[in-house]
């Protein structure tokens, strides 16, 4: 029995001795798969970090700088026309649109009580007229009672007395006269100045053109108090127009007087307009923070296509250049990235992890320089220092460098994943 359960157990094993791992193949083990990682990021890594470059080819063009800004049309003659009288509307003559001409009646106000004060006027003037004749006569008959006392006096035949009343008399009769023509031309003035003040109560129209606003209706009552209403709009000339735009203090310096210009409306996007800018005005505006300048530009408007209040981007040409050579505006921005390490400087010197964790790079690190550009030529990039000159805001003139039409700029790169 025991000869059988020694044979059981030693055909299951049983009462074998199990022997441990040796440790040094631990050791092994680990180093092989370090080595094996190292050996998959190296290679991997030429891959990952492989550089493609984008480039365009530096070219000889026409280049044309313009300033952009945006404004609104008007018309060259403006005039808002009020009333300076208070009282009630009776007639209004003209309406939206309509072509006036200089002196004609647009409304009228209810005259009953301007004209009752003018006659007024009228009958005083022609009292003082009355009274300036009236002395008139008085003062040709003391010249003569004068005149005949006189020459009584030269006589004997009269006393002094009737002499001294009689040059009293005339002096009198001058004295009225000159009272009563002073008279007469305050009731001229104060006629004129009724007279002036009816003719207000006519509302009408200072220049040719044509109404574009009407504020007022038939019975209605104007005050003009401190601030008088506005009535009318009339526009003088509508066949020329103005565009006033904003001009930002950045590009001021850039425009004057003289310079021609495009510009475009909402209503018709596949139309430009010409212009030539007539003044840059000194005085500034800021709205939130921004300083601008206003700058009129003049434009013809003879088929009517342009209307008051129109919003305008305009395109200011301040420089040309014929035939120069450019590069695009990205060749300019364009640097490569500069090498960071990303572990401490003892790690990075040697280690485990020094060899785990490589430098990287990256786009946040690039150095930008607007004065040198980087070329590509057999397969290397290169960097040149060139001078820039002017930009139309996608391509920029180079006025000297070590480069050549033909030549490919960098304009960006992609890194290898």
């Amino acid at each position: 029995m025991a000869d059988k359960q020694r044979e059981i157990e030693a055909t299951l094993g049983v009462g074998k001795s199990h022997h441990r791992v040796p440790r040094w193949v631990y050791y092994v083990l680990a180093a092989c798969v370090i080595a094996g990682g190292y050996y998959w990021w190296t290679s991997a890594g030429e891959t990952r970090h492989a550089v493609t470059y984008e480039t365009a080819a530096v070219s000889r063009a026409d280049l044309h700088v313009t300033v952009t800004a945006t404004g609104t049309i008007e018309p060259t003659n403006l005039v808002e026309i009020s009333s300076e009288l208070s009282g009630t509307v009776t007639d209004v003559l003209v309406d939206f649109n309509d072509t006036v001409s200089a002196g004609q009646v647009l409304a009228q106000l209810d005259t009953t009580q301007l004209e009752a004060q003018l006659s007024v006027q009228v009958a005083s003037h022609s009292v003082a007229q009355a009274q300036v004749a009236n002395a008139e006569a008085s003062l040709v008959e003391a010249q003569l009672n004068y005149e005949t006392v006189k020459q009584l006096d030269e006589r004997g035949v009269t006393t002094r007395s009737n002499l001294t009343a009689a040059e009293a008399g005339l002096a009198r009769a001058k004295a009225n006269l000159s009272s009563a023509e002073a008279n007469l031309e305050l009731t001229q003035a104060q006629l004129e100045a009724q007279q002036a003040e009816l003719a207000k109560a006519c509302i009408c129209s200072p220049i040719n053109g044509m109404v574009l606003r009407r504020d007022v209706d038939k019975g209605q009552i104007v005050a003009a108090t401190l601030s008088a209403p506005v009535l009318f709009t009339i526009a003088e000339d509508l066949s020329n127009m103005e565009l006033q735009v904003d001009v930002s203090e950045a590009d001021i310096g850039r425009i004057k007087a003289g310079d021609l210009a495009t510009f475009s409306v909402d209503a018709y996007d596949d139309m430009t307009f010409p212009a030539v800018i007539s003044m840059v005005r000194f005085a500034s505006e800021t709205i939130d923070g921004l300083v601008t300048y206003k700058a009129l530009l003049s434009t013809e408007n003879e088929a009517m296509l342009l209307r008051p209040g129109m919003t305008a981007t305009a395109e200011i040409t301040v420089a040309e250049f014929n035939d120069v050579l450019v590069v695009p505006n990205a060749a300019l921005r364009f640097a490569p990235p500069q090498v960071v390490e990303d572990v401490e400087e003892d790690a990075g010197s040697g280690g485990l992890l020094g060899l785990l964790i490589p430098a990287r790079t990256g786009e946040d690190d690039r150095e930008l320089s607007l004065k040198t550009v980087w070329v590509l030529r057999d397969g290397i990039a290169i960097e040149v220092p060139v001078e820039k000159g002017d930009t139309d805001g996608q391509n920029t003139q180079i006025q000297s460098g070590e480069i050549a039409e033909g030549d490919l700029v960098i304009v960006d790169m992609i890194e290898g994943n």
